[in-house]
């Protein structure tokens, strides 16, 4: 399974978080703590924000800890919101187009997780895209094709309720006839303003999800960074929302009841309303 890790604050050397501490994204890469693959050594990628509303984007398929470029990158590059993922693969190929983030107009998107089957279901899952956003489709990854399918769904105007429906499509697509094949879904999003964060699972136990808030910074992280305090888990089947003006959410994403009744009668806006947990 991949490391990942997601800033959104004042603005900030990538070295920070990605490099320095002692259990960082580059440290993970070699020894993670909380995944099935001890190693994560199949591409890395950074995706930030800057001067453009787009953002900027490096992806590589060499090992993070092998690649000098990283770490001068790192200590040099700032944002107020940035996204690093370091790869162990699952059923694609390691190609700089498969390597995560992933990147369409404005919104940003990386995974940690997989579609049981994907051989089988991958004609149906990339069906889901709409042909708007299908030029888009450039790697084979079902994370690219889910993050797609997200975007024709309604993500711009709706990015939790879009991020369900296509969840719930795929509960039944893994869940039909006698098949009951898992779903990982631990993903980070973000339009460069709000940052969401989801922990998800279907069929198997979700990966691993944490925060931390530090004056008006938040990052979310596969697995703690350091052993200082203040790291809380994400709960399983919850999307963290941190939101452009500093408030943090963590609802529901996907009560079980619902996924095989329609996505249409479980919105967001329904679900923010009830069950929010400020902070």
């Amino acid at each position: 399974m991949c490391r990942w890790i997601a800033y959104r604050g004042e603005t900030r050397a990538f070295e920070q978080y990605v490099t320095e501490p002692v259990h960082s994204l580059i440290a993970q890469s070699l020894r993670s703590l909380e995944a099935t693959a001890r190693t994560n050594g199949d591409g890395f990628g950074l995706g930030w924000y800057g001067i453009h509303p787009e953002p900027g984007l490096y992806r590589e398929t060499r090992p993070a800890w092998s690649d000098e470029n990283l770490r001068y990158l790192c200590r040099h590059l700032e944002s107020h919101m940035f996204f690093a993922h370091v790869r162990a693969a699952t059923c694609t190929a390691v190609t700089r187009q498969n390597c995560h983030p992933f990147v369409c107009g404005q919104w940003m998107f990386m995974h940690n997780g997989f579609i049981g089957s994907w051989n089988r279901l991958r004609r149906r899952v990339e069906s889901m895209i709409s042909d708007e956003f299908y030029p888009s489709r450039l790697g084979t990854t079902d994370s690219e094709a889910v993050f797609l399918a997200m975007m024709g769904a309604g993500l711009v105007e709706d990015p939790v309720g879009a991020t369900r429906r296509v969840m719930s499509e795929l509960c039944k697509l893994v869940n039909e006839e006698d098949y009951r094949e898992p779903v990982r879904f631990t993903s980070a999003l973000t339009n460069g303003h709000d940052l969401f964060a989801f922990r998800f699972a279907e069929n198997d136990s979700a990966n691993s999800l944490y925060y931390r808030t530090a004056g008006d910074g938040l990052v979310v992280a596969s697995e703690p960074l350091d052993r200082e305090s203040g790291w809380e888990e994400v709960p399983t089947n919850h999307v963290l929302i941190g939101a452009a003006s500093g408030s943090i959410d963590i609802v529901p994403f996907l009560p079980s009841e619902l996924r095989q009744l329609g996505e249409e009668r479980w919105s967001a806006q329904t679900v923010v309303a009830g069950a929010g947990k400020g902070k």
